[in-house]
């Protein structure tokens, strides 16, 4: 048996040195998304437009992430897309609070940013976060402003229509 041991004894470390980097990993990924406990409460907020929002996306205070979206659906008599907010228990938010669906640019990803509000009395949990605004299309917005200006580059970039000089040729000896 000793031998078998030493034969692999740099397997063995690799191994171990394996296991604990996938240790310190998830032991970091878990302190930067709070997800390792702390509590949370829910919040509810109804948007127009819910687009690029999904389970799993950021819920951001001041650009700094809070919590998640846990759920989200369709309500069937005003259209409008109910999403449920878990926001971290430290988070207190007042009471005129409003809600907005945003991205980070054009190829980055949507999130909800939570704007707060002044009210003394603050949002307490299963409340619903009434000022809200739902996501921009921003690829429809490029598109008008490219069509807009396009439409108004193409009317300039026509060539004026110039009369010939009376007398005939330019430059010509009289």
């Amino acid at each position: 048996m000793p031998q078998i041991f030493k034969e692999h004894v740099v397997e063995a470390l690799a191994g171990l040195a394996v296991l604990l980097i996938a240790a310190w990993f998830l032991a970091f990924t878990l302190g930067r998304t709070g997800s390792a406990g702390g509590g949370s409460y829910e919040l509810k907020a109804s948007f127009p437009n819910a687009a690029g929002i999904a389970v799993g996306s950021d819920v951001r205070v001041s650009g700094m992430k809070v919590g998640s979206v846990t759920a989200q659906r369709l309500d069937p008599a005003t259209y409008q897309a109910q999403v449920t907010l878990s926001v971290a228990s430290d988070v207190k938010l007042p009471l005129d609070s409003s809600a907005a669906i945003t991205s980070e640019g054009l190829l980055g990803g949507s999130f909800v940013a939570l704007i707060p509000g002044g009210d003394p009395e603050m949002l307490a949990p299963g409340e619903e976060i009434t000022d809200t605004q739902g996501a921009t299309d921003l690829m429809g917005l490029i598109g008008s402003v490219i069509n807009r200006s396009g439409g108004d580059a193409a009317a300039k970039s026509e060539p004026a229509k110039s009369e010939p000089a009376a007398g005939g040729a330019v430059g010509a000896a009289e």
